[in-house]
C-alpha cells in the first residue's frame, strides 16, 4: 500500500465512524469515544496560559470543540479534519453556539495548501492514530504548514495505556523524540498528563476490569503525554 493509500484508507475509517459504522468487528459503540461535548480540559489550560498565539491549526478538529473554543475567545483558528462528516458536524455545533468557528475538510498528513500559514498547531488526539510511516507524513506536513517558529501544542495516549485500543497507538517518549526532533521540531516541553474520553468509552474498560481513573461523570482519563515543540 503507498503512503497515500494509507491516509486515504484512514480517513475513509474515519469516515465510516463518524456515519455508525464500528472500527472493529463485534463490538459496538454507544457514541465516538473522544466526543466529551466539550473542549480537552488540557486544551483549556493551555489556553489560559497563553500557549496560542497568532493564526492557529486545529489539526484533526474532529467535532470541532476545541476549535469552537478557541474561536469564542477571539483566536484566529482553522479546524481541520479528512472526514467531511465530522466537518460538517463540527460546523453543525458551532453555529449552534453562535460561534463563527472556521473549518475545512483536509488530510492533516499532507496539508496541500496551507503551507508557511500557521503560528501555532493544536493536535489534541491526532497523532497516535499514525502508524510510523504516517507519522513521519504529519510531522512533515505540519513543518511546511507552520512558520517559522511556530508552537506545536500536542495531546497524545502513552505507552500506560492499560490495554491495546482500535487505531489507536501507544506512544513512548523515544517515539516523540525521534519523530518530532527528527521532523523539524525540537521538544520544549514533555511531561505525563491525560486525555479525557467520554462515559461510553468508559463502559469498555468497566467491562474488561480495567484499572483507570473515572471523573464524577464516568468519564476515563487515559494516560497521555503533554508536547509543545517549536518549528526550527
Amino acid at each position: 500500500m503507498t503512503d497515500v493509500n494509507q491516509g486515504e484508507s484512514l480517513i475513509a475509517g474515519f469516515e465510516a465512524f463518524y456515519n455508525g459504522k464500528s472500527p472493529v468487528d463485534g463490538m459496538t459503540f454507544a457514541a465516538l469515544p473522544w466526543d466529551i461535548g466539550e473542549p480537552q480540559p488540557r486544551v483549556v489550560d493551555s489556553v489560559r496560559a497563553g500557549r496560542f498565539s497568532g493564526r492557529v491549526l486545529d489539526s484533526g478538529c474532529g467535532l470541532g470543540d476545541n476549535t469552537i473554543h478557541l474561536t469564542g475567545l477571539g483566536y484566529d483558528v482553522l479546524g481541520v479534519d479528512g472526514a467531511p462528516t465530522a466537518v460538517e458536524w463540527a460546523r453543525r455545533r458551532a453555529r449552534a453556539q453562535g460561534v463563527p468557528a472556521q473549518f475545512a475538510v483536509a488530510d492533516v498528513t499532507r496539508l496541500d495548501g496551507y503551507e508557511d500559514s500557521f503560528d501555532s498547531i493544536l493536535d489534541s488526539g491526532v497523532y497516535d492514530c499514525f502508524d510510523a510511516e504516517l507519522r513521519r507524513r504529519y510531522v512533515a506536513a505540519l513543518h511546511r504548514a507552520a512558520r517559522p517558529g511556530a508552537r506545536f501544542i500536542l495531546y497524545c495516549l502513552s505507552d500506560l495505556v492499560p490495554c491495546e485500543l482500535p487505531g489507536v497507538y501507544r506512544i513512548d517518549e523515544q517515539i516523540l523524540r525521534d519523530d518530532l526532533g527528527g521532523g523539524g521540531w525540537p521538544i520544549t516541553d514533555l511531561r505525563r498528563d491525560t486525555f479525557l474520553v467520554n462515559e461510553y468509552a468508559g463502559h469498555f474498560f468497566r467491562e474488561q476490569g480495567l484499572t483507570v481513573d473515572f471523573d464524577d461523570r464516568g468519564r476515563v482519563a487515559l494516560p497521555a503525554w503533554a508536547v509543545e515543540a517549536v518549528r526550527a
